[in-house]
């Protein structure tokens, strides 16, 4: 190295202080939480970007190769050579797919600060090495051992003597270098090779069972013979008592040099099983927005006059869950996604009352009277950022408590990345592609790939779970259609338009990754991160999000079907709405007719009982023959009639009242035919007169009874006038959808991140400023400098005549304690006006708040 060469890194700290501050960015950007809250210089950086939990959260952040990079340094020596990492993930016959992306996840890990110093000496964090690192308690993913150094930790020196000469090797004179000539055994591959070939094959057998890990055996007090033969050439050492493990030398020799069985540089492709024109996507996605649509309005219609009880822990009962399936003809699963998208909207709330149930939002009349297609956008935007998780209800939290609808515990920070990443996989397909979902999920699985020996049988594959569950709400909401995702679900996403399917007997060219152009040796900037996968659109802004939810709303609205405003009246007392029905029409003949079946046309049954529920609401026969001819494109069939003035001359000919209650009626010969029948004996009726019944039952009671007898009575105002039974709409005072739980501190925007490196810089400068030698430079790193306040005004004073700069400490109004550079102008009145280098502006300290100060060295 030169001269001129800048003196390698020795810290962490000394790595960041000399990177630019694009490099700095790019790192507070891949680890926001390193500036939270914006640490006062380069070493405090440092020492946070080395805490266990931010290292944790970076190492889970990484591709499957840029691990198994990080894990394979973590084996290697400490510093390691970039040619002892390449000879790591390649072997000995280097593979050039590895080759050519190593230096892209070199370089990533560098830029996350996990990786430090020159490509000479490669150092792993120490936390990281630690987590990495394998040891008995917690395994190596590369499938090593310990080290013969670490394996032979506390072996006794005549032991390891025996080991060197059974090995052949000359007995030395104390067990370091024992340990290192062993060392140096494993690690020879002629040599090895020459002392393997010795081996018995039962004793190659047992190396073959260890060699990919994990690398602990059992052994009984008087091993076998074939397990002798390795104990005592140290091909297997002790660790405990009947427990022996392949040291990690051994283990790559027979690997042939390599951590990893499998090496993947690059993510499994995802490629379209299925190819559907774009219109047929189109129209199938738009046809399942508008089922999307109904669904959510029959949900709330069916809690309009109040929905179920809110359970004292919060959420939906497992009953009510299940009665809502069964209103809405879906599975439970899919009810609960439905019931959570209205929550996610802000269409559906607790009331806040004593007796506290779920019911419609205010917000929910005023998005039913918007546009189709906004309808559907705001339900599609809601489920897009939303972090509640649907899929998670019936199953059990970290206290085995059964997870409900609409209760807590549901929220899952990964949900929205996990579903943008999805679709944004689905996006870069050819227009009309459907791809299978273990390809996708294959590929999510590279991006983030499981740590821990749970593997994918854990909480680890939440991921997992969380793409699945994504592929089928995104079907059910109408963002694909047929597996692909049409058009007005990519503008949703802001994706850039489809490519265009690759013409029959053509391929289009693969793109060369950034990396495919590196070499092993190739030095790339420390700023720059090269990846192996397509460059992934990051989550939208809220402004960004609202303009591209408005264009999907766009898209839709032409394919959405035009409301209806007729029905086809059937002689067998049905009537057909061959697709959505105006607003008015839809909601009157709810009343009037019951839903009999839906799917393309949606079929309504006329029976008495809804015939009379119109009568109650206050129609007349006469109004309910008008409206029939008004939207039929059939002719009235004379059964309907009938039945519509059979109903409707007989209801309220009877009158029930409050006295506890009371029947009255003008026809005593009907109260005599009621009071004789058998079947009233419930109701506990008197005669108090030749045209009144009396009974215990309260009117609601009695009313319910006498229908379920055949009869239709009305019920009467304590004047005489009969009550009309209009649907009452139970609505929450206003409420504010639930907000998205973030998934740790969200990424800096450039303002904040300039803002930031300017503070850590300005910091940095001031704590590591030569000083003059004082007694203040004893302090220890970070720490203000200390001086009396005669000390403090003195050299303040002239600082001002002589115009040189000063080091100070300096305790702010809130208690923060800063080191500065200042070069003070004036002093007076209990305050110094200085120009801050730090801040690079002119600033008005008070003296009492400076803690000590110090002059700068001359140079």
């Amino acid at each position: 190295m030169s001269t001129e060469d800048p003196p390698a890194p020795r810290s962490l700290a000394e790595a960041l202080r000399v990177r630019d501050d694009a490099s700095l960015a790019a790192l507070l950007r891949r680890r926001p939480d390193l500036i939270t809250p914006v640490p006062t210089d380069l070493t405090q950086l440092a020492t946070r970007a080395g805490t266990r939990a931010s290292v944790v959260r970076a190492l889970e952040r990484l591709d499957r190769f840029a691990l198994q990079t990080a894990e394979a340094l973590a084996v290697a020596g400490d510093p390691a050579t970039y040619e002892e990492l390449l000879g790591l993930m390649a072997g000995d016959a280097p593979d050039q797919a590895v080759a050519r992306a190593l230096p892209g996840a070199v370089a990533a890990l560098r830029e996350q600060a996990l990786v430090w110093g020159a490509d000479d000496r490669l150092r792993l964090v120490r936390t990281a090495r630690e987590l990495l690192a394998p040891s008995p308690q917690h395994p190596s993913p590369t499938g090593l051992g310990p080290s013969v150094q670490e394996a032979t930790a506390g072996m006794s020196p005549g032991r390891i003597q025996e080991i060197v000469s059974a090995a052949g090797l000359p007995s030395t004179h104390d067990s370091v270098s024992a340990v290192a000539a062993l060392t140096g055994l494993f690690t020879d591959r002629e040599k090895m090779r020459a002392l393997l070939a010795t081996a018995p094959a039962d004793s190659l057998e047992v190396l073959e069972r260890l060699v990919w890990g994990p690398p602990y055996g059992q052994v009984t007090a008087d091993p076998a013979p074939r397990l002798r033969w390795l104990l005592d050439r140290g091909l297997l050492l002790p660790t405990a008592p009947g427990t022996v493990v392949l040291p990690r030398e051994v283990a790559l020799h027979l690997r042939a040099g390599r951590a990893h069985r499998t090496p993947e540089p690059a993510p499994p492709a995802v490629e379209p099983t299925a190819t559907h024109r774009p219109q047929l996507v189109d129209a199938t996605a738009a046809g399942q927005a508008y089922t999307a649509l109904a669904t959510v309005e029959e949900l709330l219609k069916d809690w309009d006059e109040g929905g179920p009880a809110v359970l004292r822990a919060g959420g939906l009962s497992v009953r009510d869950l299940k009665r809502t399936a069964v209103a809405l003809d879906v599975s439970e699963p899919v009810a609960a996604f439905w019931v959570e998208l209205a929550y996610a909207a802000g269409l559906l709330a607790s009331d806040g009352e004593a007796d506290e149930r779920y019911a419609a939002t205010p917000a929910y009349d005023e998005w039913r009277e918007r546009p189709a297609a906004e309808r559907w956008a705001r339900l599609a935007e809601a489920w897009l950022v939303a972090t509640r998780t649907s899929g998670l209800v019936g199953g059990r939290d970290a206290k085995d408590r059964t997870l409900s609808a609409l209760g807590p515990g549901l929220d899952r920070s990964a949900a929205p990345e996990v579903r943008h990443r999805v679709l944004t996989l689905l996006a870069a397909l050819p227009e009309g592609g459907a791809p299978n979902a273990e390809a996708v999920l294959g590929l999510l699985r590279w991006e983030r790939p499981l740590r821990g020996p749970q593997g994918a049988q854990g909480e680890d594959d939440l991921r997992s779970r969380l793409a699945r569950w994504t592929l089928t709400e995104a079907e059910l909401l109408g963002v694909t259609g047929r597996g692909a995702l049409s058009a007005h679900g990519r503008a949703l996403l802001g994706a850039p338009p489809a490519p265009r399917p690759a013409a029959p007997g053509h391929q289009a060219a693969p793109q060369a990754a950034p990396e495919d152009s590196a070499g092993p040796g190739d030095k790339l900037p420390v700023h720059h991160r090269p990846t192996t996968t397509a460059a992934t659109p990051a989550p939208l802004s809220p402004p960004e999000q609202a303009v591209a939810t408005a264009a999907a709303a766009r898209l839709l609205a032409p394919l959405l079907p035009e409301p209806l405003d007729h029905v086809l009246l059937q002689a067998d007392l049905t009537a057909v709405a061959p697709g959505p029905l105006q607003r008015p029409l839809a909601d009157m003949l709810g009343v009037l007719a019951d839903v009999e079946s839906k799917g393309g046309a949606t079929v309504y049954r006329f029976t008495p009982a809804s015939v009379r529920r119109a009568l109650d609401a206050g129609r007349t026969a006469s109004d309910l023959h008008a409206f029939l001819a008004e939207h039929s494109r059939t002719p009235a069939p004379q059964p309907l009639a009938y039945l519509i003035d059979d109903v409707a001359r007989r209801h309220g000919h009877l009158r029930v009242g409050a006295a506890s209650a009371y029947v009255r009626c003008d026809d005593d010969a009907l109260l005599n035919e009621i009071l004789a029948d058998k079947r009233s004996a419930a109701l506990r009726l008197r005669r108090l007169a030749p045209t009144v019944l009396a009974a215990q039952a309260d009117p609601a009671t009695l009313l319910d009874g006498l229908r379920s007898l055949g009869y239709a009575p009305a019920a009467e105002s304590a004047e005489g006038d009969v009550l009309i039974a209009r649907a009452h709409a139970h609505r929450t005072p206003p409420r504010t959808a639930p907000e998205p739980v973030p998934d740790g501190p969200p990424v800096p925007d450039a303002t904040l991140l300039t803002a930031a490196i300017r503070a850590i810089r300005a910091g940095d400068l001031a704590s590591t400023a030569p000083r003059k030698p004082t007694d203040t430079t004893a302090l220890t790193p970070g720490e203000l400098p200390r001086t009396s306040s005669a000390e403090t005004l003195a050299t303040v004073q002239a600082a001002v005549l002589t115009g040189e700069s000063l080091w100070i400490g300096y305790v702010n109004a809130e208690g923060g304690a800063t080191q500065r550079v200042i070069a003070p102008v004036r002093v007076e009145g209990g305050f110094v006006t200085a120009y801050d280098h730090t801040a690079d502006e002119v600033r008005t300290y008070p003296l009492h708040r400076i803690t000590g100060v110090a002059e700068l060295a001359d140079d």
